[in-house]
C-alpha cells in the first residue's frame, strides 16, 4: 500500500463489521486483555464461537477482560477461559502449547500479542521486539500446527492462523538484509546499529516474509491426509489504531497529533483482524489490508525480496529448531 492509499484508508474508508458465523468453533487470541486483542475477542464472542481462550501475560487482567466480554454478549452461550502466556518466554509458550493440545478442537489462532518499544532490551537472547513479534509468534504457531491439522481432519473444518501485520511494513528500511548469509538476526541484535524507532515496523515486515515462506511450505507438506489445504495462514493489518502500543512516547506531541487525526478506534481496526480469521483459501499466505487481499510491497515481491524472504525464514526456522528441536517436522 502506498502512503496516499494509507491516508485514504485511514480518513475515508471504514472496514465492515464482521458477520460470518463462528458457531461451534474454538478460538485462541493472544494478548486478548486489551486493545486490538480485546476488541477482536468481543467480535469472536458475538459471532457465536463456543469456546474462547484469552491468552494473556496477566491472568488478573484477563479475568477483567473476560467479564467485559461476557457483559457485552449477555445472550451468547460461550465458554471463555483465561490462560497465562508470556510471549517473551519460550518456556511459557511451550507450556501453553502443551495445554492447548488437550482441547477437543482449535479452529483459529490469532497471534495478536506484540510489543512496540523504542528502547533496546533483550529477551531470550534476542532484541525484545524480534523475540516477541517474530520468533515467539512462529514458535507458538508451529507448536500448534499439528493440533490445528488434527481438528481439520476430525471435524472437517479449515482452521486458520492469523498474524498481525502493519501498513508500516511497506515503507520501512531493512538495511540488515545486507548482512552475510545466516547473520540477519545476529545483525538485528547489534545494539549499536539497532534502529528502534522503526523496529516494530521492521518486525512486521519480517513476519510477512515468514508468512509467505511458511505458507508455501505448508502447501508442500505431507503431514496430513486431508484433500486440499487443511490450515490457512494469513496476515491481517488493522490499520493505524490508538492501541497504546506507543505508550513509551505518550507525551510526544507528534504521536498525539497523529492519533487525533489519523488513528482508528481499536474496535474498527479489530474488524480487519476478524476478517482474517474468517477468510478462506484465497487468503493463504496473503497480506490482508482493509479486509481485502492486497499485494505486498514492491520490495517484498522483487527478486531481492524473494531471496531475502528465504534467508529470513531459514534463520527463523534455525532459531526455532534451537528452541524446540524437531519443530520443523510440524510443517
Amino acid at each position: 500500500m502506498l502512503f496516499p492509499e494509507f491516508l485514504y484508508a485511514q480518513l475515508i474508508t471504514t472496514p465492515p463489521v464482521p458477520t460470518a458465523s463462528l458457531s461451534g468453533q474454538t478460538v485462541i487470541i493472544t494478548g486478548a486483555n486489551r486493545g486490538l486483542g480485546f476488541e477482536t475477542a468481543k467480535h469472536v464472542a458475538r459471532l457465536g464461537a463456543s469456546k474462547l481462550i484469552l491468552a494473556v501475560r496477566s491472568t488478573s487482567a484477563g479475568e477483567v477482560a473476560k467479564a467485559a466480554i461476557l457483559k457485552a454478549n449477555p445472550s451468547k452461550s460461550i465458554e471463555i477461559e483465561v490462560w497465562p502466556l508470556d510471549m517473551s518466554s519460550y518456556a511459557s509458550i511451550k507450556t501453553f502449547a502443551q495445554r492447548a493440545e488437550t482441547l477437543p478442537r482449535i479452529d483459529a489462532l490469532v497471534n495478536n500479542a506484540g510489543i512496540a518499544t523504542f528502547t533496546y532490551t533483550l529477551a531470550e537472547e534476542n532484541e525484545s521486539t524480534i523475540t516477541v513479534n517474530l520468533v515467539s509468534t512462529f514458535l507458538l504457531s508451529l507448536l500448534m500446527l499439528p493440533k490445528l491439522r488434527e481438528s481439520a481432519e476430525k471435524f472437517g473444518t479449515t482452521p486458520r492462523i492469523t498474524m498481525i501485520g502493519s501498513e508500516g511494513q511497506n515503507w520501512v528500511q531493512f538495511k540488515e538484509r545486507k548482512a552475510r548469509d545466516g547473520a540477519i538476526l545476529q545483525t538485528l541484535n547489534d545494539k549499536a546499529t539497532a534502529d528502534m524507532e522503526n523496529r516494530y515496523f521492521l518486525s512486521k515486515l519480517l513476519v510477512m516474509y515468514c508468512v509467505r515462506e511458511l505458507a508455501a511450505q505448508m502447501d508442500k507438506s505431507t503431514n496430513h491426509s486431508s484433500k486440499g489445504r487443511p490450515v490457512i495462514l494469513n496476515c491481517a493489518a488493522p490499520g493505524y489504531c490508538a492501541t497504546g502500543l506507543t505508550h513509551e512516547k505518550s507525551d510526544s506531541l507528534q504521536i498525539k497529533i497523529m492519533e487525533k487525526v489519523l488513528a482508528r478506534h481499536v474496535e474498527v481496526g479489530s474488524r480487519c483482524i476478524v476478517n482474517g480469521v474468517v477468510r478462506g483459501q484465497e487468503s493463504h499466505g496473503q497480506y490482508l489490508s482493509e479486509c481485502k487481499v492486497k499485494p505486498v510491497s514492491k520490495v517484498e515481491c522483487s527478486k531481492d525480496g524473494d531471496s531475502t524472504q528465504q534467508r529470513v525464514w531459514n534463520e527463523v526456522l534455525q532459531k526455532l529448531e534451537e528452541i524446540q528441536p524437531g519443530i520443523s517436522g510440524n510443517i
